[in-house]
């Protein structure tokens, strides 16, 4: 006889980015009850709410009394940060706060995520306890909301991730991803990063920790508090990019690795790796190489069809 468990609820903003995809699925396929909520792409899968409305934030969540929240949104391309301050203060800070104190309000475990950008890169691996630095605006909301989300709500989890990659619907939805057609298109050389040290991290990964987070929580009400999860493959973009090319038996002689600090766009550390050990230590965790998470990430994308064939049929 199954044991009848009863509903556990959770809710997911950002449920149509990349990351709020792969935790959607995870509760979902793990017999919790989830719901969803995006802004631009919501309908017909999700529900359609802007974080900035706190009458329709209070609303949903009050009438779904959710067990666990995991908040995905927010805006995480330091570039736009840096245009747009305003904007993704908004989002990164206030809608963060606001969100933990209905959270507060019905008993809901929130699971913030974070970014590795609150630290200066100095001085690596960073554990939790280890004092952030942001160099950016980005990193900067993001610790701000971390802070906001721990004063209204000392019940919440903030979970501190690095660079994200997995089953994008654009190229563009992952710094990493990104990267495929320079490598495909081997005709025309390609400058690549090769200065910062990078952790890529597979969402479906970060949607594992979540979820063994919550279902930890649900039995322990003393996890809570900062953590971290990141991939542990150190790689600069050249080196991913490299790989991306290994994966799929494509050239990579026209990638040209760039050792100098990048000096467009907004500052970024040159090595913010997080010290994983907490969540180790909890049980927590999951980790998928990044040659195996890379290639079924991709392989839609690739533009050469004969390729796909040999090693699909």
């Amino acid at each position: 006889e199954d044991v009848d468990i009863p509903s556990r609820r959770v809710l997911i903003t950002g449920a149509t980015g990349l990351l709020g995809r792969a935790v959607f699925k995870e509760f979902n396929e793990n017999k919790w009850n989830t719901v969803g909520c995006g802004y631009r792409r919501a309908q017909p899968r999700f529900e359609h709410i802007n974080l900035l409305d706190s009458i329709a934030v209070h609303d949903i969540i009050h009438d779904f009394q959710p067990h666990v929240i995991v908040h995905c949104a927010a805006e995480r391309r330091p570039d736009v940060v840096e245009g747009q301050p305003d904007a993704a203060s908004q989002l990164n800070v206030a809608a963060s706060a606001n969100l933990a104190k209905e959270a507060a309000a019905v008993g809901a475990f929130l699971i913030y995520i974070s970014t590795d950008y609150v630290f200066d890169g100095t001085s690596p691996p960073y554990k939790e306890t280890d004092a952030p630095n942001p160099l950016n605006l980005y990193g900067k909301t993001k610790l701000e909301g971390e802070k906001a989300v721990l004063e209204n709500n000392e019940e919440t989890a903030v979970l501190r991730i690095p660079v994200l990659y997995g089953e994008v619907e654009r190229l563009e939805e992952s710094a990493v991803t990104v990267m495929f057609d320079k490598v495909q298109f081997s005709n025309k050389s390609a400058n690549m990063d090769h200065w910062q040290q990078r952790f890529p991290t597979n969402v479906k990964d970060v949607a594992a920790v979540c979820r063994q987070l919550a279902e930890k929580r649900m039995l322990d009400p003393s996890i809570k508090g900062t953590f971290h999860w990141s991939g542990n493959e150190q790689m600069t973009k050249y080196e991913m990019a490299c790989a991306i090319a290994d994966a799929f038996n494509l050239p990579s002689s026209h990638l040209r690795p760039i050792t100098d600090s990048p000096v467009v766009g907004a500052l970024r550390p040159k090595n913010a790796q997080l010290d994983c050990s907490k969540l180790e230590m909890l049980g927590v965790g999951q980790r998928t190489p990044f040659r195996a998470g890379i290639k079924e990430s991709l392989w839609p994308f690739l533009v050469d069809k004969r390729w796909r064939q040999t090693v699909f049929h």
